[in-house]
This record gives C-alpha cells, structure tokens and sequence, in this order.
C-alpha cells in the first residue's frame, strides 16, 4: 500500500470476485468462540513482527518520542517507513531496531544511473549507518499496480543499480534491496494452486526481478490484505476464526484462513516460474478498527482479532498448505491512525494507537515494564525467603514459572498478562516487586496475577507449559503475591 495514495489498497476485480467466489460456501463456527480466540498466547514474536509506520497526519508524536516509545514499551524491533525522511531515520540511532526504507515511486527511473544511486546512498543513507540499523531499501511500493510503464520498465534496473552501489560502498551485506507487491500482480489465486503472475508483467518484470532477489539473497514482498478480500459470508475465514476451511481440488489441501490462500497463490505463481526458493515477506496487512456503517466486521474487536490471530499464525512456525513449517517476516500496518489521509474511514483507522501513543486495542505488544528483559549489568538477586503455608483443604495456591523456563517466553508472559490490562505496577521501576529486575521474578508476579484473577483453574497457569502451581506463597517483603 502506497501511504500517498488516496486509497489504502485495491485488489484486482479477478481477485476479489474470484475468492468471494470459492470461499462463499464456507461454513462456519459460532462466534461465541471469539473470546477464546482472541485471548490466544503471543510466543516468539519478538523476532519476526514489526510496524509500518505511517505519517499522514497532522497530530503525530516526534519521530524520536516515538522511537523511544518502540524500543521501551513495546515488543516491536523492526519498522518500515515509506519515505527517507532524514529526522525520523536519526530518531532510530542507537536502539538496535531494524528500519526498512523507501524509495519514493517518481524516484525510480533516475537510480537507474549509477552515479545518481551513488549520490542518493551518499544523501539518504550513508550519513545514518551504522548507528541506525538500515536493513532494507525498498525501490518503490506497489510499483507493478501504478501502470505507469516507465515506472515499471525502470523498477528492476533501479534495483541493480542501487545494488552496485551498495557494493561499492561496503553496504550490500547489511542492506537489501527489495520492493513490496500488491496481490494485483495475479491474475489467478483461486484456488491457491492455481496462482499465476498477470501475463507480461510475469517474464518482462517479475521474473528479472526475482533472478535479482535470489541472487542479492533479498526476499519477495507482498501486501496481502484479507480485509480487502472477505464479504460478510467469509468474515470468519478472513479473521482466523474457527471455520470448516476451503478445500483446494489440485492439491487436496484445506485452507483454514484467508492469509494462508493469499500466500501459497503467490507463492504458486513463484514456483511457476521457478522461484519457489525465494523468502516471502509480509510488508503489511492489518484491519482498521473503524469503518463505514455499512461494513461488517470493521471495529475494534475484530481489528485486534486479526492481529494477534495474525501474530499468532506467523511466528508459530506452522506456514501455510504449501509452505508448512515456516514463520513470515511480517509488518502490521499501521503504527498510528493517520488523521489526513483521504478516502474512506477506514483509511484514517488501521493504527494499532492513537497519536498520543495510547493503544486503540491491545494485541499483546506493549512490554510490562520499560526494558525488564535481562539487565545489561544485572544487580545480585536478593535472597527470597519465600513464607510457607501449610497446605490446607480449599487453601490458597500460587502460580510460577517452571525452573528452567526459558527467558523469551517469560518475557512474553509478561507482555501477554500486563497488555490484557492488569495491574502490573508492583513490578514497575519503584514498585514493591520491581526487584530482583529480572525476567523471572516479573515473570513471576504477572503469571500469579492472572491466575489469580481467574478461577484458578489448573489451565490458567499453563502459559504453554511454562507455568507451575505451588502451595508455598512466594510473597517477600512489601512485595505481596
């Protein structure tokens, strides 16, 4: 999705007839169970999820506010920005967080000279490394959707030229170069075998671009965006809700959700040309949390189901039908809600927050404390005399993590119980259980408060196995469990 275009996103006609089509006989569960989906358990997402971040609006935070913001009370560790803008590219110095930049559209045909895409590294990008962690050029956005033919004839050699400079300039090793697709670039996705490249744009320009891509080790991206896909009979499909899923004659495969059949047509329609190898990367999907009147299913409820069903699903390591077994690299859009962008209200409400940073609805992003991973300079532990309570019928009980419970998974226990809305300030900085600082013993206090809070119930202490129910109150000091 361009972030200049009036528009967030159109599919192709053929694509949104076409999957309206095979997916309109699904049938579906009750929607009772969204509850349960909706509370699913974020693990591993650190690595993989990151945010666009959008600037169309007149009410944004300062780019260094808002980096700061990222790095100490979110999860996120990867942006993309749609432009080059010096000041927000500097406000990301020094926090580690992966940025992915872009190459406006009307740029494009002058990096086709070397000596331009020289001077362009040396202005745009050169200045900022390392102490931002530029990972990513993209070369343009949706590129192949603009029909604008000198546009699309200068895309791939855009690229080899920025690539040649990023060689003479020791930067191709950290930097890729890539460009985001819209799913227009099919002519076929349903069923998801059947997924092919619109003609010409297949030999004349995908694939040079994807002979590029394998040969830099860069990744194919692509904008999938179920939100433009589902009608009213295919909301569940389209939301990861409980479905009896869409059977795929060709390959005798079931497709569960809307995501999934987007990407194997893609990746259909790579393996077509001899591309199956080739990484995909999510450069965005989301679903706006506001809409017209007459849309169904635009709120924030469904919103925040989408995307933590989509955190779920990326980094669970289960793929997709035909790429099984693995995680996708995949940006949420957006950061904020943009107050200036035209067209439809939805376009104005994809942000996952609000401009003074508050979030619009939770999806287990926000940390429980600033940076309570492990400290760089750990303090000793102070010794924890835990009180022993004998047990008694109906006696209280307590849940903790397991001993050697991994720290990732503490963190994000963390993360899960805290961005639910519980209290978590006793293990804030100055709260009565804010030492020892470790991931633990937060971990620690955040597992027993939800317990608590439930019917403490075996399950609820579960947290994928890392959770464990004891009798010894493990209350010290003022820190009261």
């Amino acid at each position: 999705m361009d972030a200049s275009t009036p528009i967030h996103h159109h599919l192709d006609q053929y694509y949104t007839t076409t999957m309206k089509k095979i997916f309109a006989a699904t049938s579906f569960f009750s929607t009772v169970l969204l509850l349960l989906a909706s509370s699913l358990f974020i693990q591993g997402v650190e690595g993989t999820i990151g945010v666009n971040y959008g600037t169309i609006a007149n009410n944004l935070p300062p780019p260094a506010k808002v980096a700061q913001f990222l790095l100490e009370s979110t999860i996120i560790n990867r942006v993309r920005l749609f432009d080059t803008e010096s000041e927000t590219i500097k406000a990301f110095a020094h926090t580690g967080i992966a940025v992915t930049v872009t190459v406006p559209n009307d740029q494009i045909p002058h990096l086709t000279k070397l000596s331009i895409a020289q001077q362009w590294l040396k202005i745009y990008i050169q200045p900022h490394v390392p102490a931002t962690n530029i990972v990513r050029i993209l070369v343009g956005n949706e590129v192949l959707s603009t029909a604008n033919k000198l546009f699309i004839s200068s895309l791939v050699p855009a690229m080899q030229t920025l690539h040649t400079a990023l060689v003479g300039a020791s930067l191709d090793r950290r930097i890729q170069v890539s460009t985001p697709h819209s799913l227009g670039i099919l002519s076929s996705s349903s069923p998801p075998s059947t997924g092919k490249f619109r003609q010409g744009y297949d030999t004349h320009v995908l694939k040079p671009l994807l002979n590029f891509l394998r040969a830099t080790n860069s990744p194919f991206l692509i904008n999938p965006y179920p939100y433009f896909g589902y009608s009213a009979d295919t909301v569940d499909f389209a939301l990861f809700r409980p479905n009896s899923g869409v059977f795929d004659v060709n390959t005798k495969l079931t497709y569960t959700n809307m995501l999934d059949a987007q990407l194997d047509a893609v990746f259909s329609a790579m393996k077509l040309l001899d591309f199956p190898d080739i990484e995909i990367v999510i450069a965005e999907t989301g679903w706006p949390s506001k809409g017209d009147s007459a849309q169904v299913a635009v709120d924030t409820e469904s919103a925040a189901l989408y995307n933590r069903n989509l955190m779920e699903h990326v980094t669970s390591g289960v793929g997709t039908p035909l790429m099984p077994k693995r995680t996708f690299e995949t940006y949420i859009f957006a950061l904020f809600n943009e107050d200036l962008k035209p067209g439809p209200t939805c376009e104005r409400n994809f942000g996952l927050f609000q401009p003074d940073m508050t979030p619009v609805y939770n999806i287990g992003i926000l940390r429980a404390t600033a940076r309570s991973s492990i400290p760089m300079n750990p303090t000793p532990e102070p010794p924890v005399t835990p009180v022993y309570e004998p047990p008694q019928k109906g006696a209280k009980r307590w849940c903790l993590p397991k001993t050697g419970a991994e720290v990732e998974t503490l963190q994000s226990n963390i993360d899960y119980v805290c961005g639910l809305g519980f209290d978590c300030r006793a293990i804030q900085e100055g709260g009565p259980c804010f030492l020892p600082n470790t991931v633990r013993a937060h971990a620690a206090f955040a597992m027993n408060l939800y317990y608590q809070a439930t019917e403490r119930n075996d399950y609820d202490c579960d947290f994928k196995q890392t959770g464990s129910i004891t009798d010894v109150n493990p209350s010290y000091g003022k820190c009261k469990y």
